[in-house]
């Protein structure tokens, strides 16, 4: 009996050893960003665990490409969003950049889906607000909204995308750019 115990105490520091290592070997390096495939954009956080998001962005790989180019260095993909629902008459696109020290900053832009010029305004709100409008045949944006101050939360800032065929608005979309605390 005594020799299982023994048996069992090796067998049990073999294990736990083996499973904590690699954890171990890990603490202090962060894990390798996720980028969109076929991009060399990376996906924050939420939109790496949001499944509309991903596929929207994985279908959509040179247009997420040249938003976050268009963007600058450090943005990522906050979120893809068709406009108004499925018909896609526009898409917004939508990116966030947050580091420790520096600037901070949101950018989107609104992708006219129609084929034809559109009236589309893409505005961008903190405490203050950034717009483009006008007729556009291909986007609106992009719009960047950035700070240095520490309040700043890239994820607050509203973004309104809004088209018009006529005197109708066919698409008409408020939302923060991510979950927001």
């Amino acid at each position: 009996m005594r020799k299982r115990l023994s048996a069992l105490g090796l067998s049990a520091i073999f294990v736990s050893s083996v499973l904590t290592a690699p954890q171990a070997l890990a603490e202090g390096s962060q894990p390798a960003p996720e980028k969109v495939p076929g991009a060399n954009v990376e996906l924050s956080p939420s939109a790496a665990h949001d499944p509309l998001t991903r596929a929207l962005a994985a279908a959509n790989p040179a247009a997420v490409q040249a938003g976050g180019t268009s963007c600058g260095s450090g943005y990522k993909l906050a979120f893809v969003e068709r406009l108004p629902d499925s018909r896609r008459f526009g898409t917004l696109f939508t990116y966030t950049k947050e580091v420790k020290q520096g600037t901070n900053g949101a950018c989107s832009l609104f992708d006219n889906n129609l084929g034809t010029k559109q009236h589309m305004k893409l505005k961008l709100c903190w405490t203050t607000c950034k717009t483009d409008e006008g007729s556009f045949s291909e986007y609106a944006g992009p719009v960047k909204y950035e700070s240095r101050s520490s309040a700043f939360q890239p994820a607050c800032v509203v973004v309104t995308a809004l088209m018009w065929e006529g005197r109708v608005a066919i698409i008409d979309r408020q939302r923060h750019i991510d979950v927001c605390d």
